[in-house]
Formats: structure tokens, C-alpha cells, sequence
């Protein structure tokens, strides 16, 4: 009896601990993006484990089953039935970016939490409502983004606020595209969304407009800009009849400015920003290098950064998990957070009206 009772007593007290160490289960909703590979492709972390995946293009799901030999028991034509039999911890989404509302309105009320691919949506509206059902049911809701990921990001973040380093933030630059999404080789599937206005909701102002609007609003602290002013091109009217495939877009705030430039355009692939105080600036040149330059420098410095230097995520699966574990607090401004990202989509939806009426847009509460 005593060794019994000494067994329970044990038990109870590894408990906490014991939740802790199971596998947070992930399942996938929508597999058309490009950037499902990353889940599909790649062996996991021991902490995470991939419990389902819904597509409802069956061809490619097929296709998909085969290329990354996934189990049959892991597929699923219905997001709901899907769901309900596989009682996955959090969700991530991998379709268009129109479909993330009914991802969250699938799971929401089942209390799943969910990661959307950039953006959050693509409107206001479809960001609202996603904001409502999240909380109202009390789920995380986080936007991914690579440059979430990149040491360098975080450094210049912390560079920033350093008063003796760069003299605040009064101008940003953000450069994010590559060649276009047909040039880079895009499966059909990826490519019959992210080409149609209503799917993805433009071109390249969302596809890649939204990681300068992301960074922007995570460095001004969730501020929201005084106005939005944009122009959008068609240089390839051939290849992309329905959306634009270059845009640069104005973000004016009382102390401070944003220039976001995306574009299906550029001559190779690049997601880098530049950042510039009132006595010192920072280029983030990629996920690893950044160029420097203060007062006292007579010439430019290069510097570069691993997760060894500086704290950050390498992989978002990992960071999700962690959310769902409660080990890490997603801060309102944050790069994840949804705060910041209904306001990037308040920026992307201003930045649209303003290329097709010519006229600034205020944003307002």
C-alpha cells in the first residue's frame, strides 16, 4: 500500500511536466501554397507531430501523397470531418490566402489554434472577423512570415531601440519579391490563387507588400500610420492580366516614414530592409548579414548574426508549438500577433484604394 500510494504521489507531482512533454499535434489545412513544403517536406522536431492534412483539390493530394509519402491515414478531402477525427492541437494554413477565414471559422469554435500563411487575409473584413472568432473563442491566431524567422531581423530590431545606436527610427525601406511567381517556377496550383484578385486579393502589394507593412508596424510598436499613399504597375500584363506585379507603397507617420517596394520584378529573389535614424542606419542584407554605420565609423561596418547570437525562431513550427504550450507569450506588436496583422491588412487595403483612385488614403480609429 505504501509503495502504491508513493507511485500515485509521484505521478501527481510529474504531471505538469508530463503534459508538457507530449507532442503538440499539427495538422495542415490547404497544401496549395508553395510554402506547404515546409511542413510537407521536412522532418519535424521530436516535439511536434503531423496528425492530418486536408486538401480539397484531390489531384493534389494525390500528387502530394506521393511526392512526400504521406501516410493515407493522414488525408482528408473535408476540413471539418478532418478535424473532428484527428483533434489536432493548432492548425497551419497552406491554401489561398481568402480561404484563412473559413479555416479559423472551422476551427475556432473547436478551440484549435491556427498559423495563416502572410497575410492574414484579404480584406478588412475577412481580418475582422477572423479577430472576433479568435478571441471570442479564445485561440491563438498568428501570421507567418520568413523574415520572422531571420537573425538579422531581430537584430535591427534591438539596434533600433538602443538610444546610442541609430538615434531612433525615422525612415525604413523594405525591399521583398523576386522575378515573379510564374518566372520562379510556381506549381499551377499556387500560381491559379496567388494571380487572381479575388483569391489572394491582389498581386504583388500582398504577396510581398505585406512584409514590409509586418516589420513596419512590428518597429513602430503597433502604431498605425497617419496615411497610405500607393502606386501599382502592370509590366507584365501577359503573364498577369488580373493583378498588379509592382508596387510601392508610402507609409507617412507623425515621426516617421515607411517606403514598402514590392514587385514580381526584381532581377533576383531578395526580402532585405534599410533602416535609418538621425545618427546611424542598418541594411539587413539577407537572413544572416547586416551593413551598420554610427557616428564615429568613418566607413561602413558588415556584421552577422546565427540564432546564437540572438534569440529567434528558426523554424515556425516550433514556435507555434510553444505558443500552444503557453512556454512563450505572443506580444500584441509582435511579428505573429494578431494586432499587428489586422493592421497590415488595414495598411494593404488602403495601399490598394490609393493605386486605384490616385489619392492618399487616412487611416483612422
Amino acid at each position: 500500500m505504501k509503495t502504491i500510494l508513493s507511485l500515485f504521489l509521484l505521478i501527481v507531482m510529474v504531471k505538469p511536466d508530463f503534459i508538457h512533454a507530449q507532442p503538440v499535434r499539427i495538422a495542415v489545412a490547404g497544401i496549395s501554397h508553395g510554402h506547404s513544403s515546409w511542413i510537407l517536406g521536412r522532418k519535424l522536431p521530436d516535439d511536434i507531430i503531423l496528425a492530418g492534412i486536408y486538401e480539397s483539390n484531390p489531384s493534389l493530394l494525390r500528387e502530394s501523397a506521393k511526392k512526400y509519402n504521406l501516410q493515407d491515414r493522414l488525408l482528408f478531402n473535408d476540413l471539418g470531418k478532418m478535424l473532428d477525427v484527428v483533434r489536432p492541437d493548432a492548425v497551419v494554413a497552406f491554401g489561398s490566402i481568402y480561404d484563412h477565414l473559413s479555416v479559423v471559422q472551422a476551427c475556432a469554435p473547436r478551440g484549435i489554434h491556427v498559423m495563416v500563411e502572410k497575410p492574414l487575409a484579404v480584406s478588412v473584413d475577412h481580418a475582422l472577423q477572423m479577430d472576433s472568432l479568435a478571441r471570442k473563442y479564445r485561440i491563438h491566431l498568428l501570421t507567418n512570415y520568413e523574415t520572422s524567422w531571420y537573425p538579422t531581423t531581430a537584430k535591427a530590431y534591438q539596434l533600433i531601440y538602443d538610444s546610442n545606436y541609430t538615434g531612433g527610427l525615422k525612415k525604413a525601406i523594405f525591399h521583398h519579391g523576386h522575378e515573379g511567381p510564374k518566372e520562379i517556377g510556381t506549381s499551377k496550383a499556387f500560381l491559379d490563387w496567388l494571380s487572381d484578385p479575388v483569391q489572394n486579393g491582389g498581386g504583388a502589394i500582398i504577396d510581398f507588400g505585406c512584409y514590409g507593412a509586418n516589420l513596419m508596424t512590428w518597429l513602430m510598436k503597433g502604431q498605425k500610420p497617419v496615411s497610405v499613399t500607393a502606386v501599382t504597375r502592370q509590366f507584365k500584363p501577359h503573364i498577369y492580366p488580373r493583378v498588379d506585379d509592382e508596387a510601392t507603397v508610402i507609409l507617412t507617420y507623425k515621426d516617421a516614414q515607411g517606403i514598402i517596394e514590392a514587385s514580381w520584378n526584381w532581377p533576383f529573389n531578395r526580402k532585405d530592409m534599410e533602416l535609418y535614424g538621425n545618427t546611424g542606419y542598418i541594411t539587413t542584407i539577407n537572413r544572416n548579414d547586416m551593413r551598420i554605420r554610427r557616428p564615429n565609423d568613418k566607413t561602413e561596418q558588415t556584421r552577422q548574426y546565427t540564432p546564437l547570437d540572438i534569440a529567434v525562431y528558426e523554424n515556425p513550427f516550433s514556435y507555434l508549438a510553444d505558443v500552444v504550450r503557453n512556454k512563450i507569450v505572443v506580444a500584441d506588436d509582435g511579428l505573429y500577433a494578431l494586432p499587428n496583422n489586422v493592421t497590415v491588412v488595414r495598411i494593404l487595403e488602403a495601399a490598394k484604394k490609393s493605386a486605384a483612385t490616385g489619392k492618399t488614403v487616412l487611416l483612422n480609429d
